[in-house]
């Protein structure tokens, strides 16, 4: 099954979805009932140990099982893969593109693709990983095309598109990183970006509504959260320094069709609850965002 293509947008113009590693203390099939009956139209799927592990066994019929729930509960879908500890129970993330043996990362990114394509998802997520110590910059810079060059190539076969997340902190941290990396790849159509709303509060240097417009062509997947400057912590909404109307009204205006999936993923521990007034929020937001013309962060 090849990816689904991206229904339009509804009569309020964005979707919002609800990503699961802001469940991770719920079941599965109980995260997606809730998120559709909050109300959400989406999910960003993380692939992980309890929220359907690449590397159980039976993976072909969990994977058909999780497209038969979407599916029922009208929900679209994006796959994440920014588990924690999925791969090595004592390092976080680990191994990325970047150690001495990423095979096992690989593999991951490859099952994650095709369990993208299996649900019809709007797009696979990935990132770079964090530089180790003991690898030059080069080296790191290196491996990094070299894997995901492999992983374009799994994607491109597919039919599935990917959205490399510039995260804080990470050999790819930014905007201005992805696209020295897009060109690295030689800008395949296969690669775009995923977007996290509060990373470009944190560290890009333009407005955040800025830094939509100039991925806009490139954009498949947004995250979104509230941020303060130079603090990478995601924070519920109102709780940063984010002014959001004129941040969903760039998004209208470079015509992004995907899921803007709300990222909270230390907020588990009242999933429901959080969940519930972080559509309230947006769903005001963007009423805003249907009268604005401009803004600007606050501080």
């Amino acid at each position: 099954m090849t990816a689904a293509a991206t229904p339009a947008p509804g009569v309020g113009g964005l979707r919002f979805g609800y990503g699961t590693n802001g469940f991770a203390n719920h079941r599965l099939d109980d995260a997606l009932a809730v998120i559709a009956d909050l109300g959400y139209t989406g999910v960003a799927l993380t692939l992980d140990h309890d929220h359907l592990d690449p590397f159980a066994p039976e993976l072909a019929r969990r994977v058909d099982a999780v497209a038969r729930r979407l599916a029922a509960l009208d929900l679209a879908v994006v796959v994440e893969t920014g588990a924690r500890f999925l791969l090595d129970p004592w390092h976080k993330h680990a191994p990325t593109l970047l150690h001495d043996d990423a095979a096992l990362r690989v593999e991951f990114l490859r099952r994650a693709v095709a369990i993208g394509a299996d649900l019809g998802a709007e797009a696979v997520s990935c990132w770079a990983g964090v530089r180790p110590a003991t690898v030059p910059p080069a080296v790191a810079w290196d491996r990094l095309v070299a894997g995901c060059a492999i992983l374009v190539e799994a994607a491109d076969s597919a039919d599935v598109r990917l959205g490399f997340e510039p995260e804080p902190g990470m050999l790819v941290e930014d905007i201005a990183g992805w696209q020295r990396l897009y060109a690295a790849l030689g800008r395949p159509p296969a690669l775009g970006i995923t977007l996290d709303i509060g990373h470009c509060r944190c560290l890009e240097p333009w407005p955040v509504p800025q830094c939509v417009r100039e991925v806009g062509a490139h954009l498949v997947n947004v995250q979104i959260d509230d941020m303060r400057r130079g603090v990478h912590e995601h924070l519920e909404f109102g709780a940063g320094e984010i002014d959001f109307p004129p941040v969903l009204a760039a998004l209208r205006e470079v015509d992004y069709r995907g899921l803007v999936a709300v990222e909270l993923p230390r907020h588990s521990h009242a999933a429901p609850t959080v969940a519930a007034r972080s559509l309230d929020f947006l769903r005001a937001a963007e009423v805003g965002a249907a009268v604005t013309t401009g803004g600007r962060e606050k501080g």
